[in-house]
């Protein structure tokens, strides 16, 4: 097991051993192992004292997420009897689950709350307004362990301003080099050192995101060594019906809903997909709405990590996701050559500014 991935899988054990427990907050982009990082935990614990919880799968109606998170629990939980008088009564069943739920010998239970966050769709129900703050006042008061993960870091760290210190925020690590190139070495006729450069080259393009370089390294080392260099890889990744392409797009199309503005917000990215960064007013007249406006949509794209402000100016805040909008803004699929130019030019300027976001 590499580094990164070893200190993540510490810091999250070491929270829940506090006495009392702090409750992690893992954020982390599209790729970047939370969902895996949780679901390592839940297979370490003791069975039956952990439920892992994919959020994001079952958000509709506060009844409906009720049934679906006490239908196969493993703990005790006694509801009140009868059925849920509407919405409101539903999620106070469901905060009472969090907080007074134990294991069968009459332990803590352990919550894994991935994408923990989307409980705010909720809010859109009578009486629910403040659901996520409710949501995280319970598991703060409560003497039950959870774990929480989202991709959604502008949004997480703005609800836990003001919320109890039990609270703490970790990162979802950058891939590290030497994992890379210890997959590599299985490659027919792999050495060494050419594991070690291909290895560097993939983290640099994966921008550290382990599915980038999980993905590539799957490509480069299915031929013989030097067949098939990270950039190649990663061209025919991004092509039609490639798994990058496919990533791309769910990531693009799951952040955009969860924003306002969908096609505006479209036509900021691909502007950005052109010329990065730009500050406000350029970004602005490129395209043709007020300063204002564009500062809206700006402020919406950065509330779904899709754009990053540094410096009063913008940029993708995923380089990778930036490269596939750039490819995607035709009406067709783009051409095979056109694809592989377009990461060939993003390899040498990512190469040749050395860069290797390693943990």
């Amino acid at each position: 097991m590499d580094t990164p991935i070893q200190d993540v899988d510490a810091r999250l054990a070491a929270a829940l051993a506090d006495e009392p427990s702090r409750i992690p907050v893992l954020l982390g982009p599209c790729g970047s192992g939370r969902t895996r990082a949780l679901r390592r935990l839940r297979d370490r614990l003791p069975a039956h004292t952990a439920q892992y919880v994919d959020v994001e799968r079952v958000v509709s109606t506060p009844e409906r997420f009720l049934e679906r998170l006490t239908a196969r629990t493993p703990f005790v939980w006694q509801p009140p009897p009868g059925a849920p008088d509407g919405p409101r009564e539903a999620y106070a069943r469901v905060l009472s689950y969090f907080a007074r739920a134990r294991t069968s010998e009459g332990g803590p239970a352990t919550f894994l709350l991935d994408e923990a966050f989307d409980v705010r769709v909720f809010e859109s129900f009578p009486g629910l307004a403040g659901a996520l703050g409710h949501t995280l006042a319970a598991l703060a008061s409560s003497p039950n362990r959870a774990v929480l993960a989202t991709k959604f870091e502008a949004r997480a760290l703005r609800a836990l301003r003001g919320a109890s210190d039990r609270f703490l925020v970790l990162h979802a690590p950058a891939v590290a080099v030497s994992a890379i190139a210890a997959s590599l070495m299985a490659t027919p006729g792999a050495r060494p050192d050419w594991a070690q450069d291909t290895a560097r080259a993939v983290v640099a393009l994966a921008d550290g995101r382990a599915a980038y370089a999980a993905a590539m390294v799957r490509v480069v080392s299915a031929e013989p060594a030097g067949a098939c260099d990270p950039a190649a890889a990663l061209a025919r990744l991004l092509g039609p019906g490639g798994d990058l392409a496919c990533r791309c797009r769910f990531s693009f199309e799951c952040r955009l809903h969860r924003a306002r503005g969908y096609g505006a917000l479209r036509a900021v990215l691909e502007i950005l997909a052109d010329d990065e960064p730009l500050n406000l007013t350029e970004i602005s007249l490129r395209l043709g709405r007020s300063p204002g406006s564009t500062k809206d949509y700006l402020g919406w794209l950065e509330d779904v990590d899709l754009v990053r402000v540094q410096g009063k100016r913008y940029r993708v805040a995923d380089p990778i996701l930036r490269l596939w909008i750039g490819l995607n803004t035709g009406p067709d699929a783009p051409a095979e050559a056109d694809a592989a130019d377009a990461v060939r030019r993003y390899a040498q300027a990512r190469l040749s500014a050395g860069v290797t976001p390693e943990a």
